[in-house]
């Protein structure tokens, strides 16, 4: 269940502990009236939009929903909760993400950049490694890492509805991960598990759960996380620690002990971000407050490692366990699988991994020994002489690059058909299909606008037999 659900149905203005209101009310002054208003009106929703697969304009040229750009995130906007838009068929076919707008300043302060080597290290469920993603332009490599198991799913999702093909997927320790890569990557990402104080609008469990107690446990954590965190950065490297919380404890604090206990770490300027002046807080650590910007709440600080710092990080080479080329059946099967399904072979040299084919990333070093859910893209099953397509690569193509797509229009009852993950008549040639939406170009736009012909944005995969389209769209992703 989302925090958005877990939050539907909340009256207007929500009980919130008052011993946060007293610690508040002694931190902001003469600011805290204005701060606990906000405590008496919903909450603030966002979207970011999947720039692999469209831009801003582009989005903006099809969206149903009235949309307010937000200043420090490109492809943010300011959406109505009214739209619901996660019940969109846009949602599915992975053109945004919901985050809430102050959530979308840390990948922009850290800001990746396309061919670096980028670690994601509590990265479930995955609004912030999309967002690293999009800034990656699909080049270099991104490892995702979350250490709960039970919340890997969601960013597993996430990442194939993104369309990422740079990516893989550890379920580590941070320790775990320090000691296996070293100083190994240009830019890391720590967003902190925390008292969530900057969630109590969105949700119930974070207010119930609050304590003072809570806060100063998850301070050690975050003390913790950070430490192992500073052996994952390469010198002149850069580190993003970031929480959705106010307590000065599991911020400021957090950080300046970390300052004093790393010397080879500095704190970073954050200028010329398009970060807006309400920002509270130095340049290199930023308050994001509520009543000052739309959104709940966000701690940032930005530091940067010593380009003199010592450490030798692993070496980058393909996975030894993948070592050699494909059996032949194998790559056989990958061959005439390509040829009658994609226009054009795809460029990449796939690697078996159990039964699984999978391109990898450039950089990725050898992952014998830690737990990788998947080491890159995702491609398909092998099944005996055959080759099943996964819905990771089919959210990964572009519509042109499939020989067979079914366009389906919002006003087609196949298209919740098809999201239902049901089976139905479908006139066409025999075998793999691509699913897709065709999005139906917004009649306000100007007249310089492009396209007389919808946008088409791959679903997932369906098999045509005879006539009837066998619906191959993941059940956990189901419709209801």
């Amino acid at each position: 269940m989302s925090r958005e659900e877990k939050s539907a149905g909340a009256a207007w203005p929500i009980s919130i502990p008052p011993r946060f209101l007293e610690r508040m009310a002694a931190a902001l002054g003469d600011e805290f009236a204005q701060f606990a208003a906000i405590y008496a009106a919903p909450p603030v929703h966002g979207l970011r939009v999947n720039t692999l697969k469209l831009t801003p304009p582009e989005f903006q040229a099809i969206a149903p929903f009235d949309l307010t750009p937000i200043p420090w995130s490109p492809a943010g906007f300011l959406i109505a909760d009214e739209s619901r838009p996660g019940k969109h068929p846009y949602h599915a076919a992975g053109l945004y993400y919901l985050q809430d707008p102050h959530a979308q300043a840390a990948a922009e302060i850290l800001a990746p950049q396309p061919g670096e080597r980028v670690l994601d290290l509590a990265a479930a469920p995955g609004g912030k490694t999309t967002h690293l993603a999009s800034r990656m332009q699909g080049e270099g490599l991104l490892v995702a890492n979350e250490i709960k198991t039970k919340r890997i799913g969601h960013l597993i999702s996430n990442l194939e509805r993104w369309g990422v093909r740079n990516a893989a997927i550890t379920n580590e320790t941070p320790e775990r991960l320090a000691e296996f890569f070293g100083p190994f990557f240009d830019r890391v990402l720590v967003d902190a598990p925390c008292s969530g104080e900057g969630m109590f609008r969105k949700d119930r469990a974070a207010r119930e759960d609050w304590s003072e107690e809570m806060i100063a446990g998850c301070a050690l954590r975050q003390a913790a996380i950070l430490h192992y965190a500073a052996r994952l950065v390469r010198p002149g490297g850069w580190l993003c620690y970031s929480t959705c919380t106010f307590a000065p404890e599991e911020d400021e604090t957090v950080v300046a002990n970390f300052l004093a206990e790393h010397r080879d770490f500095e704190l970073a300027q954050t200028e010329g971000r398009h970060l807006p002046q309400a920002f509270a807080g130095s340049p290199a650590m930023l308050r994001l407050w509520p009543h000052h910007s739309p959104g709940e709440g966000h701690f940032i600080a930005l530091l940067r490692r010593s380009a003199h710092a010592p450490g030798r990080p692993a070496e980058a080479h393909p996975p030894a366990h993948f070592a050699g080329s494909l059996p032949r059946p194998v790559q056989t099967a990958w061959n005439a699988w390509c040829a009658q399904n994609l226009t054009a072979p795809l460029p990449v040299a796939p690697v078996l991994w159990g039964s699984r084919l999978y391109a990898l990333p450039d950089a990725l070093p050898d992952l014998h020994g830690l737990r990788a859910l998947h080491p890159g893209w995702w491609l398909g099953e092998v099944k005996k002489d055959r080759i099943e397509p996964s819905h990771a690569l089919a959210l990964a193509l572009k519509a042109s690059e499939a020989r067979q797509v079914l366009a389906l229009p919002f006003e087609s009852p196949h298209l919740l058909q098809y999201l239902r993950c049901e089976t139905f008549q479908s006139a066409g040639e025999d075998g793999w299909t691509l699913a897709a939406l065709a999005a139906p170009l917004s009649a306000a736009l100007p007249p310089a606008a492009p396209a007389l012909t919808p946008a088409v944005f791959p679903l997932g995969w369906g098999k045509r037999v005879k006539g009837v389209l066998k619906n191959h769209y993941p059940r956990g992703l189901m419709w209801l």
